[in-house]
């Protein structure tokens, strides 16, 4: 299983990581080719497309963007066609060597809660809901603009919060408390209690770090149009 530090090191410093990286996705997409692709559609709840000329692929969204995964090969790319960067591919590749098409039970946890998460919970925390803190302050109006420039449907929890869809079956929530007096404010991404029938604690790192990623850069553009 990767150290979840794997992918903050490597987006600092591909040259640390790369290599490790590489192998563990080729690991991955052996296991992934040994499964019938029906069942993994059922499981990931993705769509498996055959064509005329014997082209098969599986279709489905990462936040909103459509992704392509050829089969059996399992590369993957966008709808334009660009190839996905390394760290989503591995993504990908666990949610579809993972997925047990277990139903969801809407209910929300932290990633402190999920299974094998406590421990990685102080430096998860660190890389995303600090991050957003650090950012929106107490300014609830560009928390709201940014989430929904990002995507996100607003939700009732917390003193704001939204949903996001980060893959088929992977829902998270952005959600946020404002502080007051000597009581900083929170942010903390949230999880579906069921998150690991889908991907491992480290890719429900990765995934969650990359929501925070999306409302950041969603927050950098309306600051520079207000």
């Amino acid at each position: 299983m990767f150290n979840i530090n794997h992918f903050r090191i490597k987006e600092k410093n591909p040259k640390l990581s790369g290599q490790a990286l590489s192998d563990r996705i080729s690991e991955l997409r052996i296991v992934v080719q040994a499964i019938p692709p029906e069942t993994l559609a059922s499981r990931t709840g993705s769509i498996f497309l055959s064509s005329r000329r014997g082209q098969e692929h599986f279709v489905f969204s990462l936040f909103k963007e459509e992704i392509q995964v050829k089969y059996p090969s399992i590369e993957m790319g966008n709808k334009s066609g660009d190839e996905l960067p390394v760290f989503l591919q591995a993504l990908i590749l666990y949610y579809f060597a993972t997925s047990t098409g277990a139903p969801l039970s809407g209910n929300w946890v932290s990633f402190a809660d999920l299974p094998d998460g406590r421990m990685y919970a102080q430096a998860f925390q660190g890389y995303s809901g600090d991050q957003v803190v650090k950012w929106i302050g107490t300014d609830l109006g560009k928390f709201h603009a940014s989430c929904k420039k990002a995507g996100g449907s607003p939700c009732a929890l917390a003193d704001a919060a939204y949903s996001f869809l980060g893959l088929p079956r992977m829902p998270l929530v952005l959600a946020y408390w404002l502080g007051e007096d000597e009581f900083p404010s929170t942010c903390k991404v949230l999880f579906d209690s069921t998150a690991r029938n889908y991907l491992p604690i480290d890719a429900c790192a990765i995934i969650g770090s990359q929501l925070v990623k999306n409302v950041l850069r969603s927050t950098i553009e309306f600051a520079k149009g207000s």
